[in-house]
């Protein structure tokens, strides 16, 4: 029996742009080697797998080589495709069953926006290989569970970026943000993310790293409500609200594609 996969850009409203991930309705439970290979198969930094449970959808995300604890983008793809495709009324709140607890995705006028948890970081020693593989003298390094925190002095050094992925793959950690302020108007901060140890060499539009990047900036900056670009190739643009223990994540969403997997 085929199985319906969706391809939707995330963090940005046109095509080949934000982040691509692919998403899975199933019926049920499917064995995770199988959902790996998929993945794997897809290609793309994430790949959801969700079915109905408990009042909302069992949600999990795999890269091309692991399963992940926490995925914006992905979330937020999800959310897209059950509304387009009528599994959720446009005016539901999408509630998903995650490794993370439970995350929520609500419509704010254009935007899905989600609800997830804060993932501060605190201050740490630079490890081995981290600031030879980025080429960079940080002003700023920081740890939360999953990831390390860089900030530098301006988003040119942000943007002009070319890391040594196989050094940088050695970082015990899923991935790097290397932030700053943004030099435009129009945003607060810009940020890039690199996961090869998750098998992503570079992300194009992260949303679970504004978990850390919203809570940091929050307190750099002194305010809670703030618009962040991932300037990566492909580039996406986040809207961040920080709420105590919460982190509301918001963007836009456009479906590329629609496959028949057998």
């Amino acid at each position: 029996m085929a199985v319906e996969i969706f391809q939707v850009d995330a963090f940005t409203d046109k095509p080949f742009s934000g982040n691509p991930a692919a998403v899975c309705v199933l019926d049920g439970p499917a064995d995770e080697g199988w959902m790996q290979n998929v993945a794997a198969e897809m290609n793309l930094s994430e790949t959801a797998f969700l079915y109905r449970e408990d009042g909302g959808y069992n949600l999990r995300w795999f890269t091309p080589t692991t399963e992940v604890e926490l995925c914006g983008h992905a979330t937020l793809a999800s959310a897209h495709i059950l509304w387009e495709t009528g599994r959720l009324g446009r005016d539901e709140v999408a509630v998903f069953h995650t490794l993370s607890g439970v995350l929520k995705a609500s419509g704010r006028g254009k935007l899905i926006q989600l609800d997830f948890p804060s993932e501060p970081e605190t201050e740490v020693e630079a490890p081995a290989g981290l600031l030879e593989s980025l080429g960079v003298t940080p002003l700023y390094i920081g740890k939360n569970r999953f990831d390390y925190l860089v900030e530098v002095e301006s988003e040119e050094i942000i943007r002009d970026l070319r890391p040594d992925f196989s050094l940088l793959k050695k970082v015990p950690a899923r991935g790097v943000m290397v932030t700053s302020v943004s030099d435009s108007p129009e945003f607060d901060f810009v940020s890039r993310f690199f996961g090869p140890a998750a098998g992503i060499d570079e992300d194009p539009a992260t949303g679970s790293a504004h978990c850390c990047l919203g809570p940091y900036w929050e307190k750099r900056l002194g305010k809670s409500e703030l618009t962040a670009y991932q300037a990566s190739p492909r580039g996406g643009a986040v809207h961040v609200s920080v709420k105590g223990d919460r982190v509301l994540i918001a963007g836009r969403t456009v479906t590329v594609m629609r496959v028949e997997l057998y």
